[in-house]
């Protein structure tokens, strides 16, 4: 019998995390793991996907002067998780933490899958920016996006 491959879900909260979980239907044909920021909204996560999820800090850039605080405990406690779970692939659709954790992961090994946000149409985002560079797959969900990413593959919407 295969062993299932491990697969890291990671994504920032509000709008991220709602594409991302879009997939939830798949999560369970791999040996999955959750990460996303702990806010008020999203607590059901840690009920939800009991052992199988982190809530790292909250942080924004419109905060500047605590943003890098958080940003810098993040990047610890993804390296933490990165270890401790050690995916074959990291499927994120972004931000703040889908941009860490797939740098971090690429360094260690595993294959980035990066889902560019369902938001934008005509721009890219600055963690799409990022991750495109050293993605395995970077999957846009508008055709209009192709001509912003070049070696992009159209996956339609997630929704």
């Amino acid at each position: 019998m295969d062993k299932k491959k491990r697969v890291l879900f990671v994504a920032s909260t509000g709008g991220h995390l709602t594409e991302l979980l879009q997939l939830k239907d798949i999560f369970n044909n791999y040996e999955y793991y959750l990460v996303t920021e702990r806010q008020k909204s999203n607590m059901y996560i840690k009920k939800d996907y009991k052992g199988k999820s982190t809530l790292l800090l909250y942080g924004t850039k419109d905060h500047m002067l605590t943003y890098p605080f958080i940003l810098f405990v993040n990047i610890f406690i993804c390296l933490f998780v990165y270890l401790k779970f050690h995916p074959d692939y990291v499927v994120t659709t972004g931000a703040h933490v889908g941009g860490v954790m797939a740098l971090i992961s690429k360094i260690f090994g595993s294959k980035i899958i990066y889902i560019e946000t369902f938001a934008n149409i005509t721009n890219k985002t600055i963690t799409g920016k990022l991750v495109y560079k050293f993605a395995d797959h970077f999957i846009v969900q508008w055709k209009s996006m192709l001509d912003l990413y070049e070696n992009a593959e159209y996956g339609g919407w997630i929704f």
